[in-house]
């Protein structure tokens, strides 16, 4: 299956490629989750339109909700070809 790729700088200025996993909406915001061979990023989408910028979430009690609800929409329905 071909994602989406999306380049993130890190504070160190290196910039690296991820995959689009999926995008998550909750209490009105929308997130994003980011993979790439290494690592796996969760990340808020500030902005509308072509200003969109993506930024880290501090609060950890809202990674661990968008990860749950994550977790259980993919029980819920699995990808093609994992039944």
């Amino acid at each position: 299956m071909m994602r989406d790729v999306i380049v993130v700088q890190d504070p160190q200025g290196q910039q690296r490629e991820f995959g689009v996993e999926a995008l998550l909406e909750m209490n009105d915001q929308s997130y994003v989750l980011l993979v790439n061979e290494d690592d796996t990023l969760l990340m808020k989408v500030e902005g509308e339109g072509e200003h969109q910028e993506l930024v880290g979430i501090p609060e950890p009690y809202v990674l661990e909700s968008l990860l749950d609800a994550y977790s259980i929409a993919v029980e819920a329905a699995p990808a093609e070809g994992e039944e």
